[in-house]
C-alpha cells in the first residue's frame, strides 16, 4: 500500500528540491552564464551519482545500446537543451514567469505519451493536471515586477520557455519508454541522462572558453559552494527522484507534480521574510486541490 504513490510522493520531493535549489540559482544566476551554469551543476551531480553508483557496487549490466543510446537522448534533450534553456528564459524573464513558461511541460508530456506510448488518462487525471497548473500559474503570475524590459528581450525568454517546455516533455517520454521497457535503475537513468547533457554542452562551453566569453577560474570558493549545495538538491536528489516519478507514474502526472516547486518557494519565501499574499495561499489550494484529484484518479 505504500509504494502504491512512489511515484507521485517522489516527484513532490524532487518539487521541493528544485524550489530550493531555484531560490540558490536565483542568486548566483546573474553571475554565471546559463551554459557554463548547467555545466557545472551536471558534472557535481555525475560525481555524485558516480559516487552512489560505486557504494552500491551497481553494474552496468542492465544497460542495452539501444538503452544507452535513448537515455543520452532523452538527456541531450531534458537536461542539455531544456534546462539551459530553462536558465536563458530565467534570465530574460525572472523566475516567476519562466516558471509559468515551465508548466507547459507537463500537458505536452501528457500529450507526447498519449501518441508514442498509448498512456491514456482519465477526466478526472486531466482535470488534476489542468487544477495544479492553474494553481500554479497564479502563484507564478503574481506581482510580475516592472523590469521596463524591451519587446525583443520578452519574446526572447518567451522562445527559450516555449523550448525548455517542449525539451523537458520529450526528455521525459523518452526516459519513460527506457523505464518502463528495461530493468534499468532510475540511478544509472538519471547518471546517463545527466551525462547525456552535459557532453552535448561541452563543445559550446569550450568554444565560449576559447573566445574568452567566460572563465570558471572567475568563480569564488563562495559561489562554489552554492552551486554544490543546489547540485546535490536540485540535480543529484532531484533528477533520480524524477526518474524515480517517471519510472512508477504515468509521465503526465509526474511532470506535473514535480512542476509545483513554484508552491515550495512560498515557504521558503517566508522563512526569507517576504511577505506572502492571499491571492498566492489561495493560488497554493487551487494546486493542493489538483494534486488530490490525481491521486485519487489512479
Amino acid at each position: 500500500m505504500q509504494t502504491d504513490f512512489l511515484g507521485e510522493l517522489a516527484a513532490l520531493t524532487a518539487a521541493c528540491l528544485w524550489a530550493i535549489s531555484s531560490v540558490i540559482y536565483g542568486r548566483i544566476g546573474q553571475r554565471i552564464p546559463p551554459l557554463e551554469l548547467n555545466i557545472l551543476k551536471g558534472a557535481i551531480a555525475i560525481a555524485l551519482l558516480v559516487c552512489t553508483l560505486l557504494l552500491q557496487k551497481s553494474t552496468f549490466s542492465d544497460v542495452t545500446p539501444t538503452t544507452l543510446g535513448l537515455l543520452l537522448l532523452s538527456g541531450v534533450l531534458g537536461i542539455g537543451i531544456g534546462d539551459t534553456a530553462f536558465f536563458f528564459a530565467l534570465n530574460y524573464l525572472g523566475a516567476r514567469r519562466a516558471l509559468l513558461m515551465e508548466t507547459l511541460s507537463p500537458p505536452l508530456a501528457a500529450i507526447l505519451a498519449l501518441i508514442f506510448l498509448q498512456e491514456q488518462l482519465s477526466m478526472s487525471a486531466w482535470c488534476g493536471i489542468l487544477l495544479t497548473i492553474l494553481g500554479v500559474a497564479w502563484v507564478v503570475t503574481e506581482r510580475v515586477p516592472n523590469l521596463g524590459e524591451r519587446h525583443t528581450r520578452i519574446q526572447r525568454g518567451v522562445g527559450f520557455g516555449i523550448l525548455a517546455a517542449i525539451a523537458l516533455a520529450s526528455g521525459a517520454v523518452i526516459s519513460r519508454i527506457v523505464l518502463t521497457t528495461s530493468n534499468i535503475s532510475p540511478l544509472w537513468a538519471a547518471l546517463l541522462r545527466l551525462c547525456g547533457g552535459v557532453l552535448v554542452l561541452l563543445p559550446w562551453g569550450w568554444q565560449r572558453q576559447h573566445h574568452r566569453r567566460f572563465e570558471f577560474k572567475s568563480i569564488n570558493a563562495k559561489i562554489m559552494v552554492a552551486i554544490c549545495i543546489a547540485a546535490f538538491a536540485g540535480t543529484y536528489l532531484g533528477i533520480w527522484l524524477q526518474q524515480v516519478a517517471v519510472k512508477f507514474a504515468v509521465v503526465g502526472v509526474a511532470l506535473t507534480l514535480s512542476n509545483t516547486s513554484p508552491l515550495f518557494v512560498i515557504p521558503i519565501a517566508v522563512c526569507l521574510g517576504e511577505r506572502i499574499s492571499l491571492r498566492a495561499i489561495l493560488g497554493v489550494f487551487v494546486a493542493l486541490s489538483g494534486i488530490a484529484v490525481l491521486l485519487l484518479s489512479r
